[in-house]
This record gives C-alpha cells, sequence and structure tokens, in this order.
C-alpha cells in the first residue's frame, strides 16, 4: 500500500518556523495501530489522517507519537493547506468532523491565512500542586484546568521564555499537557505547551492550547481579538478570537516536503 504524506509547519510564514505536521489523505480509514505506527514513524508532535465524507467535509483524526488525541489545532491547519493547494479543492468554508465535533476551516485574505472555527474550553481555577514550580524552575501565581490540560499563570515573557522543565517530574504531575502563559511583551500574551507524558516534551506551536488560554485572556484584558504568540524555539503566531462558546484561531502555513509511504 502506497499513501501520499506532505509535511508543512504551521502557525508561520517562515520556513523552519511554526510547528510541523505530517498529513496523510486517505479515501477510507485504515487499521488504528498502522496509523499510530505511521505517526510514530513520522516523530512529529502530531500527524493528521483525513478522508472525505461528503461535499466540503471530511473526517480528521490525529495522532502524536504515542497516542490518538481528541483535538490539534496545527496539523488541522495544516490539513486544510493540503486540502486547499494540493487536492485544489475551491469551496471554503470546509467542515472536518473530528472526536471534538465539527471544525470548520475557511480560507482568509489571499488564501495564505486559514481561519480555524474550534470549541471554546473556560479554565477553572484549581490548586497548585506542590511540586510543579520545582519542575518548571520558575514561580507560577495562578493554576487552571480546561478540560484535558492544565495552564500555569506566570509573571512575564522572559519568565515562559527561561523555564528549562524537569520532563520525568512533569509527566508524573501533568497527565496530558501544561500551558504556560504571561502577558507579551509585543503581543497580548505568550505562551509555551509541554506534554511529555503523551509523548511530546514541548509542542512548538498548540493551537487547541489557545482553546483553553484565549477565554482567559480575553476576560483578563478585556478584549475578544488577542495577538499571541508561542514562545517555543521554533515560534509560532496566532490571532486569536474569543466568541464565547467557540474560538477562532488565524494562522499560515508552509510546505516543507511531499512524498509517498509505502507500508
Amino acid at each position: 500500500m502506497e499513501l501520499d504524506v506532505f509535511q508543512l509547519s504551521a502557525f508561520t510564514s517562515k520556513s523552519f518556523g511554526g510547528n510541523p505536521a505530517a498529513v496523510v489523505p486517505l479515501e477510507s480509514w485504515i487499521d488504528d495501530a498502522v496509523m499510530q505506527n505511521i505517526a510514530a514513524e513520522n516523530n512529529l508532535s502530531e500527524t493528521a489522517f483525513f478522508l472525505p465524507r461528503g461535499e466540503d467535509e471530511w473526517e480528521i483524526r490525529w495522532f502524536t507519537p504515542t497516542v490518538e488525541v481528541s483535538l490539534c489545532g496545527h496539523a488541522t491547519l495544516a490539513s486544510a493547506a493540503v486540502i486547499h493547494d494540493c487536492l485544489g479543492h475551491e469551496s471554503w468554508p470546509i467542515t472536518l468532523h473530528s472526536a471534538s465535533g465539527p471544525l470548520q476551516v475557511d480560507v482568509d485574505g489571499n488564501g495564505d491565512t486559514y481561519v480555524l472555527d474550534f470549541p471554546a474550553t473556560i479554565p477553572e481555577p484549581i490548586e497548585t500542586p506542590a511540586e510543579l514550580e520545582a519542575a518548571l524552575g520558575a514561580p507560577v501565581s495562578e493554576y487552571f484546568r480546561g478540560g484535558e490540560m492544565t495552564m500555569a499563570i506566570m509573571q512575564n515573557e522572559s519568565t515562559v521564555a527561561a523555564v528549562a522543565p524537569d520532563f520525568a517530574k512533569l509527566a508524573e504531575i501533568s497527565e496530558f499537557g501544561l500551558i504556560i502563559t504571561a502577558p507579551g511583551d509585543s503581543v497580548d500574551f505568550v505562551s509555551r505547551f509541554f506534554a511529555p507524558a503523551i509523548g511530546i516534551n514541548e509542542d512548538p506551536v498548540t493551537g487547541s492550547a489557545h482553546c483553553v488560554s484565549t477565554p482567559y485572556w480575553s476576560a483578563k484584558l478585556g478584549r475578544s481579538e488577542l495577538s499571541a504568540r508561542q514562545v517555543s524555539n521554533r515560534v509560532g503566531e496566532l490571532f486569536c478570537v474569543d466568541r464565547g462558546d467557540r474560538i477562532r484561531i488565524h494562522g499560515s502555513a508552509v510546505f516543507f516536503l511531499s512524498g509517498k509511504m509505502t507500508i
């Protein structure tokens, strides 16, 4: 069996920035174990698989190198770019049916920016684990849970950028993934995302995490439209809009490679 595969960097307009994702278009679902093995072989934070469901509709699934996840922003953006640029789809918006429900994606501007419409997750304050600051090596002012993710609020951008976690300790504390976030110096807020418990020490740019962080900063800053930057070593740029129960995330994608996989 031969399958097409594409690799793109999402949430960036520059090569070697943003978050790399693999995208595999399918005509019908293949075995889950095979998809998991492909994701492990790709060794990127996510590999997306999608197939057509109807007019302007697809089904989509995402796999880290170790597990399937219920929502992924950057691999959804990358999939939309493949549908647009490689499959030649011209009717937008499209709907991607997923484990997190229907996700709408539109093309903005000159066709080089995509708008993801994702479910919002309102974070709720919880007690900060005693070991968290030691695992991060930095002070935490507030701690929240939003769905599967937890979120630590820090003092400023430089604190977030300087964090060097003990990933083994963090995997014991955070069973899915941890957002660390603070006010930005030149954007509304910055963040990083760590998920060692699911095989991703640090995710370079995490669209789904902004479904949790955007409602927090929107309420904190009193604005619904927010500029965001994920300050990983690859850096990602996002523009987020809080629409109550939905979040719109704007971003670009850059193609890196395409090829064939032999399974």
